[in-house]
């Protein structure tokens, strides 16, 4: 390395089905985390390029930072939907991965909930990888109160990810899914491109497909589905409810993108031209309006209860498109169902939200769901 020239550059790992998330080199090997549809493993190469057995793992799982140590040994960070972060230990002698004294402690187990992974057909064939967080010998009658969310956009992969909160919900019998939409990286760039610019209608559809599959599987019924996203995913909630108000009984959006036809005038707009394109190109502006959430609220029409979510301080998405497309909603349905929106003045994108008001936030989001849903809520008594 000390006179490097990709002239002599050669290929020491092919590419795969999944996407090269980072590498570790070692004295003897080749750490390569690999994101496969959402959840990610670490393959190990020799120095030549040929495969030895992968790094052991939890079954899906995320590896977030992989560290060299002394020798070939590695230190790496792992986590699921059910197991809290903790650094591991990897010695290639014994093939075994040793958790170290640095992990997260819940104050809650969750060793009675698995989470499986299936796959819903989406509109063009394509299928879609799902995560589902369920209680072990769950009955599959179509009666469980299940949330269901998405992103699907920037190339981010929504990757398994520990949440707390979630044991408030599958405590009351609930399902918990998580979709691993195009428009994310989860198969790499080709992934992402296939759900971007012109083609974001692929993204509605992919989780149209994965709400259709919990229908069909019996996990829930569209009474007792709902349906959350965030950012990029509150305009993924906006689109679907708009195309598919039929799909499900409530609604949670936050901090989301509603009027397609603006957005890009927004302070933090031309950010977003390169994900979901401009109206000043034809092409573009003709697949802007045909899923712009916004310009398609129809009078009369039975839609889902809906809280929209947004905080006063939000840099990245203008807080008026949640205020808009709430007004625009409310005086179209031809439902009874409530058209909320919850706004603080001390909340922003998420990232710069402090404690009290995540928390604040997730209780309202709860008992707006719990009580759409109509599930019976039964606090917990601790025996202490």
């Amino acid at each position: 390395m000390s006179d490097p020239d990709l002239s002599r550059a050669r290929t020491v790992v092919q590419e795969g089905a999944g996407s090269i998330d980072s590498f570790e080199p070692v004295r003897n090997r080749l750490y390569v985390v690999e994101v496969d549809g959402g959840p990610s493993l670490i393959r190990v190469y020799d120095l030549e390029g040929r495969a030895e057995k992968p790094v052991p793992a939890e079954p899906v799982s995320a590896v977030w930072k992989v560290l060299r140590l002394d020798g070939d040994e590695t230190l790496f960070r792992e986590e699921s939907f059910i197991t809290p972060p903790a650094w591991y230990r990897y010695e290639p002698s014994t093939g075994k991965s040793v958790r170290t004294a640095l992990f997260v402690t819940s104050p809650e187990s969750f060793d009675e909930y698995e989470v499986v992974r299936e796959f819903a057909t989406s509109k063009d064939g394509t299928r879609v990888p799902l995560n589902i967080i369920r209680a072990k010998g769950i009955k599959l009658d179509g009666k469980n109160p299940t949330i269901l969310g998405g992103y699907g956009g920037y190339g981010i992969s929504l990757k398994p990810y520990f949440r707390i909160r979630r044991r408030v919900w599958l405590e009351q019998g609930g399902v918990v899914a998580i979709a691993n939409l195009r428009g994310g990286g989860e198969y790499g760039e080709d992934w992402h491109k296939a759900g971007n610019l012109t083609r974001k209608q692929n993204v509605f559809d992919d989780f149209v497909a994965c709400a259709k599959h919990l229908v069909e599987a019996g996990y829930t019924s569209a009474s007792r589905l709902a349906i959350e996203g965030g950012s990029n995913g509150g305009l993924l909630m906006g689109a679907v409810l708009t195309q598919h108000p039929e799909l499900s009984q409530a609604v949670v959006s936050f901090v989301g993108i509603y009027d397609m036809l603006r957005v890009e005038l927004d302070p933090n707009g031309a950010f977003n031209v390169t994900e979901f394109g401009s109206v000043k190109d034809p092409e573009q502006f003709r697949a802007l309006y045909a899923y712009s959430p916004y310009h398609h609220v129809t009078d009369g029409t039975r839609y889902p209860a809906i809280l929209f979510m947004t905080g006063e301080n939000d840099g990245r998405v203008n807080p008026a498109h949640s205020r808009k497309m709430m007004a625009r909603l409310q005086a179209a349905n031809g439902s009874d169902r409530p058209i909320l929106l919850r706004t603080s003045a001390t909340s922003g994108h998420g990232v710069d939200t402090g404690l009290n008001e995540q928390v604040a936030e997730d209780a309202d989001e709860y008992a707006f769901l719990l009580d759409q849903l109509r599930v019976d809520y039964k606090p917990r008594v601790n025996s202490e």
